[in-house]
């Protein structure tokens, strides 16, 4: 009898079936492939380098935010703090180029501190995150709310509310420089994908952010140490969101801490979702945070350049959000 049903075929599969799998599990390429095909079809000059590099410098930011994202929501939180913390990293960049901190006896030595200084304050801010949550069991929602509320706040008052302007060409080649063409801050995009593509699948602590994400009580009885890999993935966030901050400030030539990072955790929170990483933990993908992004901010190019408002692109990516959770159900139920 065993034998039997084992050599019994399967029934075939339906086809809507098949199409919706297909859609659960590759969705957001897909979904950039139709509107790569779109606007080779109707948009005016969509093949061309200009416009290749508007939507990858104005797209960099956001995947650099929504890696550390993806991470978080992995093993099941969410980081709302991310926009503060990069009003923090673009707050005090400036304050260390202009020797309004410290004077610096060497230019390049406060370009060197400009760079890392504020990434390691909005790192530890994050870790300060990861605190709140494993010790004293505050839901991830409310725990980054305080940073996302004070967090601004303490940019404001770093920088007394002021519009700092600055050019150094050293510190700003993050936002402006090429390399071979390229412009670094997707040099920088690039890598920061692929090395955290490679950490989440071959590495034991990309692992373990997967297990939390998956089962917390059964990482927990795995001997998984739950607390410090959350603590992790909230300070790689902070990381991400100070090193998204330095690009921004530095293609802008000034820093405004009321603007900077303004709305960044909804971009990111919906790169990720429609990228289809589960919102719920357990499952996550890089790359599709990558593609998610592209699809946002191509979704926006393509209604400008069709001469539909900016505002319509709010709705849009309303409308991707609640396709992408829905596709998550389809994909947690086969």
């Amino acid at each position: 009898m065993a034998d039997a049903s084992i050599a019994r075929p399967a029934a075939p599969a339906r086809t809507s079936d098949g199409l919706g799998q297909l859609l659960a599990r590759h969705g957001a390429l897909v979904g950039l492939v139709l509107l790569v095909l779109f606007n080779l079809a109707f948009t005016p000059n969509f093949v061309s380098w200009q416009t290749l590099n508007v939507n990858l410098t104005q797209v960099a930011a956001i995947v650099i935010v929504a890696v550390g994202m993806t991470l978080v929501i992995a093993t099941g939180g969410i980081d709302l703090s991310v926009g503060s913390l990069m009003a923090i990293s673009g707050a005090l960049a400036p304050l260390i180029l202009l020797g309004q901190i410290l004077p610096m006896p060497h230019p390049l030595l406060a370009v060197a501190l400009a760079f890392v200084l504020p990434v390691l304050v909005a790192g530890a801010f994050g870790w300060f995150n990861g605190f709140l949550i494993t010790r004293y069991r505050i839901q991830p929602i409310v725990a980054t709310l305080v940073l996302f509320i004070a967090g601004r706040g303490i940019a404001q008052v770093v920088t007394n509310g002021n519009l700092q302007v600055f050019r150094n060409p050293e510190f700003q080649v993050i936002g402006l420089g090429r390399l071979f063409g390229i412009p670094v801050q997707v040099i920088l995009m690039l890598i920061l994908v692929a090395g955290a593509a490679w950490m989440l699948r071959r590495t034991l602590f990309g692992r373990q952010i997967l297990a939390v994400g998956g089962n917390e009580q059964a990482a927990r009885l795995a001997g998984i140490p739950v607390a410090s890999v959350k603590r992790r993935v909230y300070l790689i966030s902070g990381l991400c969101a100070g090193l998204a901050g330095l690009v921004v400030i530095a293609i802008n030539s000034a820093s405004d801490a009321n603007l900077i990072g303004l709305g960044m955790e909804l971009d990111a929170i919906a790169a990720v979702a429609v990228g289809g990483t589960l919102l719920a933990g357990g499952r996550a993908s890089i790359t599709g945070t990558l593609l998610g992004a592209l699809i946002i901010q191509l979704v926006r190019y393509t209604l400008l350049a069709n001469g539909v408002p900016d505002s319509a692109a709010l709705v849009a990516k309303a409308g991707l959000i609640v396709l992408a959770v829905w596709l998550q159900q389809g994909r947690k139920s086969t």
